[in-house]
């Protein structure tokens, strides 16, 4: 039976798995759609994320708002989460312990969501389907992964750090409307019935 996206909140705001539940101030299970065909998953959670409980609050937020503005979408029909569901001090990376102690609440979104499009927002989210290839050398290119199309692209933040990324970012996330239209086409495609067998005379 899959776990209802409430039950892994529920989970994931009372979870021990890892230390950084030590140091949390609230921890960010995710927001968003529960039937959303494109998912969105970032590193982790910052400053503001562990103070709100919501993820992407904050001005990398307010960047991917504006994206998905710009083709059309907003916050509330898409689902957004993290690898890791609580702040690492400082904001750094989260380690290779933390994502593993977060990984099976991702997966049980991942499985309750049923997501068309899965975007990954940086190299930690990214290296879950992709773990020996580079983020600039792939962004922005969709692959599939059984039942859901994987797309890299950069993290947000890297806009806010780097503006020369910014354009890429929104060349990439431009893509996302046709890119869905696609996987659309494919899952009609295959859940459409046989043509009928021409019945022959004796």
């Amino acid at each position: 039976m899959t776990a209802s996206l409430d039950t892994i909140a529920a989970q994931v705001r009372v979870c021990t798995q890892c230390e950084l539940h030590r140091m949390r101030t609230n921890a960010v299970p995710g927001h968003g759609n529960p039937n959303a065909e494109i998912m969105f998953i970032g590193e982790g959670p910052g400053w503001h994320e562990d103070r709100q409980g919501l993820p992407f609050v904050g001005a990398a937020g307010q960047f991917l708002n504006e994206m998905l503005q710009s083709i059309g979408l907003s916050r509330d029909e898409v689902f957004v989460t993290n690898v890791v569901k609580c702040r690492p001090p400082g904001n750094r990376d989260p380690l290779p312990d933390e994502i593993a102690a977060c990984s099976a609440y991702l997966d049980a979104q991942i499985a309750a969501i049923k997501p068309k499009v899965i975007v990954t927002l940086g190299r930690f989210s990214m290296a879950r389907w992709f773990p020996n290839e580079r983020i600039s050398r792939i962004h922005g290119q969709p692959r599939r992964f059984g039942d859901v199309v994987v797309v890299p692209m950069y993290h947000p933040a890297a806009a806010l750090h780097q503006s020369s990324l910014r354009a890429t970012i929104e060349a990439d996330m431009a893509k996302l409307p046709q890119i869905l239209e696609e996987v659309r086409r494919e899952t009609a495609a295959e859940d459409a019935p046989p043509p009928p067998q021409q019945m022959r005379l004796f």
